[in-house]
């Protein structure tokens, strides 16, 4: 529930009264309300607890407008409990023409480089920390900071068994086998589902819900085909202006996805573990 005092403080940010006040579906971080001041749409995340990933969000919401890589909400407000943002207008079922702008979006957003892999700052996915140190090699950084991290999270909250964790140790040790190392670091989106993409008239109006980190940008591409995100049409406008490595389809898309199934893990257990195991035995044996 919103409080008063959080009520007064978006009224006197944004100069007017709260109307129409409803909840919104969605939001691993607290509740999500839409809202009216002044005729004009807004949305605001509230965080009871005040655990900070609302902040970090907004941080990123912050980078992806100074860079303007993405269009994405614009944060208004936020501090550890709240975040107000502006309003997406769309819906979150892309057509072919919606996917086809998300293919150049996603590219050029993709073509934002770094010295170095990782972030300024840790974020979030899902609710939980994505640590971000910043690191010169991509694959000791996905080792580590992506695949033992989340398997050492899933283990610790009973969801992952430790066969599993010593299996995804001995592939983090190994990865040079099957992938080499990028040629620079690019920005993802980090969370590209369905339910964080909104498009409208044949154009994405927004992506929303970000976990940015600078990484091989084809982890994002693998992502998109886990939930099958956006097909065909995104793949090829996508390929038209980035290629693909030749063996993303085979080898890259399931080892990176190792990421995704272990942050759904953690989150939910059930049929991710298996998904998990099936992919470690398809590469160890």
């Amino acid at each position: 529930m919103t409080s008063p005092d959080l009520l007064k403080k978006i009224e006197t940010r944004l100069g007017g009264a709260v109307k129409n006040l409803r909840p919104l579906s969605g939001g691993c971080v607290g509740e999500i309300y839409g809202l009216e001041v002044n005729g004009t749409l807004y949305a605001v995340k509230v965080d009871q607890a005040a655990s900070g990933g609302l902040a970090v969000e907004g941080r990123m919401l912050d980078y992806l407008r100074r860079h303007a890589v993405l269009p994405a909400p614009v944060a208004l407000d936020y501090d550890d409990s709240f975040l107000l943002m502006s309003w997406v207008l769309g819906n979150a079922s892309p057509g072919p023409a919606e996917e086809a702008h998300a293919a150049e979006l996603l590219a050029k957003l993709h073509g934002h480089t770094a010295a170095d892999y990782g972030f300024d700052f840790d974020t979030v996915i899902g609710g939980l920390r994505q640590p971000n140190p910043r690191t010169a090699r991509w694959l000791g950084f996905f080792a580590e900071q992506r695949l033992m991290e989340m398997a050492r999270l899933a283990f610790d909250e009973a969801r992952l068994p430790r066969e599993s964790v010593k299996r995804i140790e001995r592939l983090a040790g190994r990865l040079d086998q099957w992938l080499d190392e990028p040629e620079k670091p690019g920005l993802v989106h980090g969370d590209v589902w369905g339910g964080n993409v909104m498009g409208q008239d044949g154009r994405i109006t927004g992506f929303i819900d970000p976990a940015l980190y600078f990484a091989d940008p084809e982890i994002e591409l693998a992502f998109i085909t886990l939930f099958s995100t956006f097909g065909e049409t995104f793949f090829r406008h996508y390929a038209e202006r980035r290629a693909l490595s030749q063996n993303f389809h085979d080898t890259k898309r399931p080892l990176y996805n190792l990421y995704p199934l272990l942050v759904h893990v953690r989150l939910f257990g059930g049929g991710y573990v298996e998904r998990v195991a099936s992919t470690l035995r398809h590469f160890t044996g």
